[in-house]
């Protein structure tokens, strides 16, 4: 008789999963729209292949950089916190561990079990790793799964990379006269997959976040439009 298989994911790593696969849907989302926003307003102004494809290259490059270094730096932040708790967490359990013993017991009680169970049990897990016991409990932290901002800085020029290739290769590669209804097609489309798929990480209904995500990119795409419509016009 063989032995039933268990591949569900733990808490944790499910949870860092769905942090990275939202992160990658955002940031992908975000190339999209500012892409978009770019190339469509200055399509608004001229019909010039090399000045969409330098503005929407100019964009995609300066777009994806912001973002990795926006994501390095907060990740680098928040991966200092962590290091800086348990280093405080290290120091306690050195200086006062009959302290941190009652501590973790009190925790486990605040989680629904009796005094003596909870007091058998922080004892067992201090014996075994005191750290990882006040860790997880006490902090929310898994010193084995720390954030790491170079993957983040990645993840995000990545997937800002891969959302803004989209709208720039619809602007550039049919011709003049159906750029702007390709590229306005193409993005509404992948704003609806960028909507669909955060509404089904977050277990939420797809249908506003799609309507959403499709409103923003109208109206960033009609507003820079506008723009350049004007500022060709006026001969800028």
């Amino acid at each position: 008789m063989t032995e039933p298989t268990h591949d569900e994911a733990h808490e944790g790593a499910l949870g860092e999963r769905l942090n990275w696969l939202r992160a990658a849907v955002l940031g992908a989302n975000d190339g999209i729209v500012s892409t978009a926003g770019l190339v469509v307003g200055v399509a608004g102004a001229t019909d010039s292949r090399s000045a969409l494809l330098t503005a929407g290259l100019a964009g995609l490059l300066a777009g994806s950089m912001s973002m990795a270094a926006g994501e390095y730096v907060s990740v680098s932040t928040q991966r200092d916190s962590e290091m800086a708790a348990l280093a405080l967490e290290r120091r306690e359990l050195r200086e006062e561990p009959e302290a941190e013993l009652e501590e973790l017991t009190g925790l486990l009680e605040q989680r629904g079990m009796s005094r003596e169970v909870a007091r058998e049990a922080a004892e067992q897990l201090t014996e075994r790793d005191a750290l990882r016991a006040h860790a997880r409990v006490e902090l929310g932290i898994d010193p084995d799964a720390l954030t790491n901002p170079w993957h983040a800085a990645w993840a995000s020029f990545l997937s800002f990379t891969v959302g803004a290739l989209l709208p720039l290769l619809a602007i550039v590669l049919p011709p003049p006269v159906w750029r702007l209804g390709v590229t306005v097609v193409s993005v509404l489309a992948a704003l609806a997959l960028t909507g669909w798929s955060s509404a089904r990480l977050g277990a939420a209904k797809p249908r506003p976040a799609i309507l959403r995500n499709m409103a923003g990119g109208v109206l960033a795409m009609g507003v820079t439009y506008a723009a350049g419509a004007l500022l060709g016009a006026a001969g800028v």
